[in-house]
């Protein structure tokens, strides 16, 4: 079958036009370059065709029809749910594989104790005949694309190959594909290399499964040559590598060098009942309402959030001495369970069309459902393995890593301008503590609040006691994420507190702190946006804090809890600071530095022993 031939849409078209080579006028310098290095790895995997993927619409189409045509993909009820489609994967490609990922520098060292790490000559040598006839049967598709619109200020550019259709119309979605993009590598622009393969060869005439994929994964980061390489998964966060693997993990090392900050945080702009607006990062673990926060709907009069980003925020110094900040991601690749009319109604009514979902439950009149989508169950579904489910199945019906992949562009809370780099006024840190943490806390300074940063965490337990619960560590949400030794990341915090004149302001929040009797204090969700408008009054001046031994406190009658029914005694718990509990704390956290030996930064040690001097000062 020719190149072309494979994604021929509509006899109105000429189909050779769909996957050929774009030629440019005068290509300059970077066209040869990119030619040879797409030779190159398809001289490794062999694949039947190549596919240069242009971005059209018409292009895309073609593509959703034959993944339709081959079960890949499901088409959803056009009335309910317009051009939107659901995956089934296999039950054992769920999820990113932490375990199978590896960040390749040259000295291990430099990984740190946080990452896997393969000395990157072993690991080549480890990969390449994984990879070698990986795509045979198979077409290899050469998808350029760019983090940030096309041409902006602060964007990258990158070039996934991959020999998944999957992987072509998800990246599709999280970043812009456009054939100018392939003209500005042709130019001479710095790009990304980002190789993919499911590692499913074909036999001539053999048939191809509905989710081609292998038990043998690696996901592998080449950050000394800005190189990420993926075998064996289809999955999206090991298959859309323009994602975590380069906007967070290479994109940090990049960051690093060049004197900037790539942040695994939302970014949304607040706006006053005066007209007012103020931009917000803020970094949260997994399952710690950062989604929630992106699409906030202020529960107090006057108030109004507007969505910039969900996931992934870029933070620049500018030349008026301010950090800059912009999405690089062009959608939402977001988890389907718990998203529900009740808990986030804007992600909600941003699914009503073009959605790419992946291993949610179908409906008998072919929609789509997931555990909190809504509250009453359906008393039959087919599951997310394709499967008859009833509500007595007694297993979930959507896988709950389950996920739905979606253009931002229609999300009801977009910005007109989210596109655009934002000045940066205050960046939130929070995690799912039961203890100890306040509602919110601001810190003293730039310094205090790293020091805030890399200690954010979340309890595995309960600690309904009032104990302290076991912690998970994910220092500024990048435990998994960050593309180089740890200890070198707090490091390039602090040093950027010195490349701007008017830093951020620095607050550390958590919606989940838990009574005695183990109740949640606060009611969360929309009435989070009590807590932002104190954190935009203390921005603007117009509201008092109090010093505490771990940071500055709200004056508790400042806070605005019109119409909020909170008990005083839970008000008072909230911000409860109970020094021997916060000492046992640091002294877990000290446990924790030390993982990282003298590459920690004298800087956050001192913050400790601050922290522990005012606490033993509070006691007194």
């Amino acid at each position: 079958m020719a190149i072309a031939e494979s994604l021929a849409p509509h006899a109105a078209h000429d189909p050779a036009a769909l996957g050929a080579r774009p030629a440019f006028d005068g290509p300059g310098p970077g066209m040869a370059a990119l030619i040879a290095w797409v030779d190159e790895i398809a001289t490794l995997t062999q694949p039947d065709r190549i596919h240069w993927v242009s971005g059209s619409e018409e292009e895309r189409t073609a593509l959703l029809d034959q993944m339709v045509a081959t079960g890949t993909l499901i088409r959803l009820d056009p009335e309910k749910r317009p051009n939107s489609f659901l995956a089934r994967s296999d039950a054992g490609d769920v999820a990113r594989l932490e375990s199978r990922t590896f960040i390749c520098s040259e000295r291990e060292e430099d990984a740190g104790p946080t990452n896997n790490w393969a000395e990157p000559a072993r690991m080549r040598e480890t990969i390449q005949p994984l990879f070698h006839g990986s795509m045979r049967g198979r077409t290899m598709f050469v998808v350029p694309f760019s983090m940030g619109k096309v041409g902006g200020p602060l964007s990258k550019l990158g070039v996934q190959i991959t020999d998944s259709p999957y992987a072509v119309a998800s990246i599709q979605i999280m970043t812009r594909v456009d054939q100018e993009v392939t003209r500005l590598i042709a130019e001479g622009a710095e790009w990304v290399r980002t190789v993919h393969s499911v590692g499913a060869p074909l036999r001539p005439d053999e048939a191809d499964a509905v989710w081609p994929c292998n038990d043998e994964k690696y996901i592998v980061h080449f950050p000394d040559s800005l190189e990420v390489w993926s075998f064996g998964s289809g999955y999206g966060g090991n298959a859309i590598l323009a994602k975590k693997c380069y906007a967070l993990r290479i994109a940090s090392v990049l960051g690093r060098d060049q004197g900037w900050m790539a942040e695994h945080m939302l970014l949304i702009r607040v706006v006053d009942p005066q007209g007012r607006e103020y931009h917000v990062a803020a970094a949260f673990p997994s399952a710690c309402g950062k989604t929630n926060l992106a699409m906030l709907r202020p529960t107090i009069p006057g108030w109004s959030v507007q969505t910039l980003g969900d996931d992934i925020t870029w933070i620049r110094p500018g030349e008026d001495g301010r950090f800059h900040a912009i999405n690089p991601e062009a959608g939402f690749f977001g988890v389907a369970p718990g998203t529900g009319v009740t808990t986030n109604i804007t992600a909600v009514e941003t699914l009503r069309e073009d959605v790419l979902f992946t291993n949610v439950a179908l409906t008998d009149d072919g929609d789509v459902w997931w555990e909190g989508l809504t509250e009453e169950t359906p008393a039959h579904l087919i599951d997310w393995q394709g499967q008859d489910w009833t509500p007595d199945s007694g297993l979930p019906a959507a896988h709950p890593n389950s996920r739905f992949t979606v253009s931002a562009a229609q999300a009801p809370s977009i910005s007109d301008d989210w596109e655009d780099a934002v000045p940066l006024d205050a960046i939130l840190f929070g995690g799912r503590r039961a203890t100890n943490v306040p509602l919110v806390v601001e810190a003293f300074d730039w310094e205090h609040g790293v020091y805030l940063g890399s200690t954010i965490s979340s309890e595995r337990t309960a600690a309904a006691e009032g104990t302290l619960g076991e912690l998970r560590r994910d220092p500024f949400a990048m435990m998994p994420f960050c593309g180089y030794n740890m200890a070198d990341y707090f490091a390039h915090w602090l040093e950027m507190g010195g490349t701007a004149e008017q830093l951020p302001r620095i607050f550390q929040v958590n919606w989940f702190r838990r009574g005695a009797d183990g109740r949640f204090l606060w009611p969360g969700f929309g009435e989070n946006s009590r807590v932002v408008d104190w954190i935009i009054r203390r921005l603007q001046g117009e509201a008092e804090a109090i010093p505490s031994p771990i940071g500055l406190l709200p004056v508790v009658d400042e806070l605005n809890l019109d119409g909020l029914d909170l008990p005083a005694a839970d008000l008072e718990e909230l911000f409860e600071i109970d020094a021997d509990s916060w000492l046992a704390e640091a002294k877990l956290t000290e446990e924790f530095y030390d993982t990282f030996g003298d590459r920690l930064p004298a800087a956050l040690r001192s913050q400790l022993a601050a922290l522990r001097g005012r606490l033993q000062n509070a006691k007194a």
